[in-house]
């Protein structure tokens, strides 16, 4: 590249990275005039400001361009078509149902996606289930519908969607809204809006997500917003559940759902997990599975699909003490941080942390939280995520659920932007405690303490006799309900009654009125030599697609001095092929000593191809390059008489001489990360490299 190019390509990086800046700003001052800690202003004022920079970012693109004859690497869109082009055209991943015109949002792996997705898959399991000692569980897809009630997907796992009145096509009501809004106020609308209309639609832009059913229709309304396509009228806005529903049954009188996210039957499991466990706390379970969101308008590829795999974790313990006793062995780690303080600040962006001090400080809530965003961190630089590309943001304040005690993203960049593909939040108890009151199944742990204690004790003593009277044949619910009241829900029932009463009581989906002397609740000085408690829960959460479509393009690149050699970069512990087999020429005798060199990497384990075509040798490495296949074993007359090959590495391109029969456990050892390329050609004698490769 020219001394004018790279000068361009530098300006054109800084003026992306202003812009993500920017982006940054307006986040936070979003947050902050939610909070009412910044006026409306600020909030329009970063706005404009984000504009103005991606104006520039565009001029500074056209000058890169229309300068080198690329769109370089920085073209998020061009380069991204590199890759999705290099997917499909290698059978990685392709559009399913592709004969019948594809159905938006489903994708298929074909033979070498297959063969990666398993790779990351069984390195996740080793990483955390296996090293970790977690208790893998396996449970149905389809989920009964009061499993989902209680754990609140049926009432609140919504989007709000609109209609083509004439056609019926479905739209996401929000992301219809926000085009409407932003084409008032980028003035793309005819005529221009004025300049307060302009301020209004950034204010409503920048709350969209918070607006309610009749606030969005209204807001349709005012704005002229038609179906895209056909420019007709849309139906009022309606919350459609994202969740696939079905019957259970040949009757169908049991109404089912695809679940959402495989951590609902893990919590539905835990009393008979912590019997497996030895009644002991902590431990954690994991699942890996595929789970189902109908989503309304799926786009961006890979990382928004209606069928996904997931790998969540759910860590069980005290909630008093979220200590973990392997913390010392990710203390000194220092992943990119994005903490609140950091979103909030001037700077903007996300810096290293060691996580020991994280926890000491407070950014971090407690040991176990930490622990594993340091096991995450480790899995990512794994798996071959470029770490400066990875980091681990916080939720604000507001967009954490009421009950979460902390919450952190591990979001890794592409081309797309800053992709969550794993959440790690503390849930408190929430979950245990929600399937606890629809199941009427104690979800506890017990703990005994070293010396008995003398405790005031909460007791709700239900007046069956008086429950009968007033409710019959639902008695035995409205006393089932109170005795399973918390502690604030049985104080709030007391202060009702002792006001004069009634008090209202949910249970089994209905509410009731209490009247004074249905219940005696008081507390009780007791001494106690253990309790039970609902253990709180640490959830590690991972979406094994996005991680693979990161991977994807952080290993993707073109071979230097050509721009038709693409190349997956991927580490040999994900690669989908571990190595490739060449006799130098197709003759018999070669051949079949290619053939005995494949089956001894058979047997060690090791996944690999022989290639008998009679293409040149550059051009088979360069079309296992494409696969990503980090190493090419050739072999050729000199390995008829002394028993060697040549062995090649896919990024370097140097070669190597290895005696055949060290081939399988060199091998092993690479592709298990034991060893490096270093190592290797520290050990064994160099070969030069053919003209096609140099």
């Amino acid at each position: 590249m020219s001394a004018q190019g790279a000068e361009l390509e530098a300006a054109l990086q800084e003026a992306i990275e202003s812009v993500a800046r920017q982006g940054d700003i307006v986040r936070s001052l979003k947050a902050d005039a939610k909070d009412g800690k910044a006026d409306k202003a600020a909030v329009d004022a970063a706005i404009e400001a984000l504009k103005q920079l991606k104006v520039v970012q565009e001029q500074k693109q056209k000058a890169y361009e229309a300068a080198t004859g690329k769109s370089g690497v920085q073209s998020r869109e061009s380069f991204r078509a590199n890759v999705v082009n290099a997917l499909e055209r290698k059978l990685f991943v392709i559009p399913s149902f592709k004969i019948y015109g594809s159905v938006a949002g489903f994708y298929d792996y074909g033979p070498p996606g297959c063969a990666i997705k398993s790779n990351v898959t069984q390195a996740w399991r080793q990483h955390f289930v296996l090293e970790e000692g977690m208790l893998e569980v396996e449970c149905p897809a389809v989920t009964p519908e009061i499993v989902l009630k209680a754990s609140g997907h049926v009432e609140r796992f919504t989007d709000f969607m609109v209609t083509d009145v004439k056609t019926g096509d479905c739209h996401r009501a929000d992301h219809l809204l926000e085009a409407a809004l932003e084409a008032v106020f980028e003035g793309r609308t005819t005529p221009p809006a004025g300049e307060e209309e302009r301020r209004a639609a950034r204010d409503l832009h920048a709350r969209v997500g918070e607006l309610g059913v009749a606030e969005l229709g209204a807001a349709l309304t005012r704005y002229g917003v038609a179906a895209p396509e056909t420019g007709n009228e849309l139906s009022t806005p309606f919350p459609f559940n994202l969740m696939f529903k079905t019957s259970i049954g040949p009757k169908g009188d049991l109404t089912g759902y695809l679940r959402p996210e495989t951590a609902q039957g893990i919590f539905v499991n835990f009393k008979d997990l912590l019997y497996y466990n030895g009644n002991k706390l902590p431990f954690a379970a994991a699942q890996i599975g595929n789970s189902y969101r109908n989503e309304i308008s799926p786009r961006s590829g890979l990382l928004r699909v209606r069928e996904f795999t997931q790998a969540e974790i759910e860590h069980f313990c005290h909630p008093e003490d979220k200590r973990h006793p392997k913390f010392g062995s990710v203390a000194s780690l220092a992943p990119l941080l994005y903490s609140r303080a950091l979103q909030m600040g001037e700077e903007k962006r996300a810096l290293p942390m060691p996580l020991g001090e994280a926890v000491a400080g407070g950014v971090i809530a407690n040991e176990t939280l930490a622990y594993f965003i340091g096991r995450t961190h480790l899995f990512c630089e794994r798996i071959g995520l470029d770490p400066a590309r990875v980091r681990f943001r916080q939720h604000l304040r507001h967009e954490m659920a009421h009950y979460a005690e902390d919450c952190w993203d591990c979001e890794v960049h592409c081309s797309h932007g800053w992709i969550e593909c794993a959440g790690l939040a503390d849930r408190s108890a929430y979950d245990l405690r929600a399937h606890t009151a629809m199941s009427k199944v104690e979800l506890s742990a017990y703990e005994t303490f070293a010396e008995a204690r003398e405790v005031d004790t909460l007791t709700v003593l239900p007046n069956k006799k008086a429950l009968g009277q007033a409710f019959k044949g639902e008695a035995k619910a409205v006393t089932a309900a109170l005795e399973a009241l918390c502690e604030e829900g049985a104080l709030a029932v007391k202060a009702a009654l002792e006001a004069g009463g009634p008090a209202t009581l949910e249970a089994g989906g209905k509410t009731y009125s209490l009247a004074p002397g249905s219940v005696d609740i008081r507390k009780e000085r007791k001494r106690l030599t253990g309790r039970s408690f609902t253990p709180a829960v640490i959830e590690p959460s991972f979406g094994i697609g996005r991680l693979l479509y990161c991977l994807f393009e952080h290993s993707f690149y073109w071979r230097a001095g050509s721009d038709k050699r693409s190349v997956f970069r991927f580490s040999p512990l994900a690669a989908p092929v571990k190595a490739t087999v060449f006799p130098l020429l197709a003759r018999a005798e070669l051949n079949a000593t290619a053939a005995r060199v494949s089956a001894a990497l058979t047997r060690a384990g090791l996944g690999n191809a022989v290639d008998t075509t009679g293409n040149t040798i550059g051009k088979r490495y360069a079309r296992t390059d494409e696969l990503g296949v980090p190493f090419a074993v050739t072999v050729d007359y000199t390995s008829l008489e002394d028993g060697t090959a040549t062995l090649r590495e896919r990024d370097s391109t140097a070669q190597v001489r290895v005696p055949l029969d060290e081939l399988p456990a060199l091998l092993r050892e690479l592709t298990d990360l034991r060893r490096t390329w270093a190592d290797v050609a520290a050990q064994y004698p160099a070969q030069a490299a053919p003209a096609e490769e140099e």
